[in-house]
């Protein structure tokens, strides 16, 4: 049996008959509405969290580093930028305001985690903590957000699977192929979202020492959505198809460092530990 992405599922879920310069009304998508429900149901993780990680930080200040700095600064600045320079440069090249058309799609996980880590930096600055304290404490809730961000990728009908016999293969309205395909975004939104918030909520202990759980996200994440790669058509680079040695997607690419970095931090923390033992 094979499905067709169901026709219900219209990228826009709110429409306003407001015309202006840009159409005649005001489209409000789900992509859009993904990124601030992920956002609150973050804060709302983060702030019962506080006592678990020992942060002294008001409901204000929490909500101020999530809304803020890591969706406004980090994920959204961060995501468009990185999707910019890790995809489409050939396009900046083109039109130096293309960036800014961020109505038209773009974003980058990779690039908004580089934009959230440099905001969550200056806000560790400025309030006088440890940079892993913070991260250790913001990592867990992530998934939350990455789970309703492959819904809407869903939604959208982009980023779909690679071709596939499977039964419950589907065929998506923006497939220029209109053949069967993975769905490959509940993939990543099962195991981006569901299996890596359990992990790092459920089975990592905080320890004394900072950096346990940003590492595990780290190499989690980077280690989850390579699997994920296996069954998504790999992303156009510059315009063109790209196979690094004719099997290694970008999005797998740009996974290693996060998995090697991941690991450092781990055996730093660990090596802590030991000598704190001894």
């Amino acid at each position: 049996m094979l499905f067709r992405s169901p026709d219900f599922l219209n990228p826009i879920a709110i429409s306003i008959p407001i015309s202006g310069f840009w159409g005649d009304s005001i489209d409000i998508a789900w992509y859009g509405i993904s990124y601030v429900l992920g956002a609150y149901l973050i804060s709302l993780h983060m702030i019962s969290n506080r006592k678990r990680f020992g942060i002294k930080l008001n409901k204000d200040q929490t909500e101020d580093l999530v809304f803020f700095y890591g969706l406004f600064f980090g994920a959204v600045i961060g995501g468009r930028l990185g999707s910019v320079l890790f995809y489409d440069l050939h396009l900046q090249l083109q039109d130096p305001f293309y960036v800014f058309r961020i109505w038209e799609g773009g974003m980058a996980f990779h690039g908004g985690l580089i934009g959230v880590m440099i905001a969550v930096f200056v806000f560790s600055r400025i309030h006088k903590l440890k940079f892993l304290e913070i991260t250790d404490w913001l990592v867990p809730s992530i998934p939350i957000a990455l789970f309703f961000g492959r819904i809407a990728n869903f939604i959208n009908a982009e980023l779909y699977g690679r071709p596939t016999d499977v039964s419950w293969g589907m065929i998506f309205p923006t497939d220029p192929l209109q053949i069967p395909r993975h769905p490959s975004q509940l993939y990543e939104a099962f195991l981006e979202g569901l299996v890596l918030f359990i992990f790092l909520n459920f089975f990592i202990n905080r320890k004394k020492y900072f950096g346990r759980h940003s590492a595990y996200f780290l190499i989690g994440y980077g280690v989850l959505r390579s699997i994920a790669e296996l069954f998504r058509t790999p992303d156009f680079v510059y315009g063109n198809d790209f196979l690094l040695f004719s099997f290694i997607t970008q999005g797998q690419l740009l996974c290693i460092p996060m998995i090697i970095l991941g690991i450092f931090i781990l055996f730093k923390s660990n090596a802590t530990i030991s000598r704190s033992a001894t």
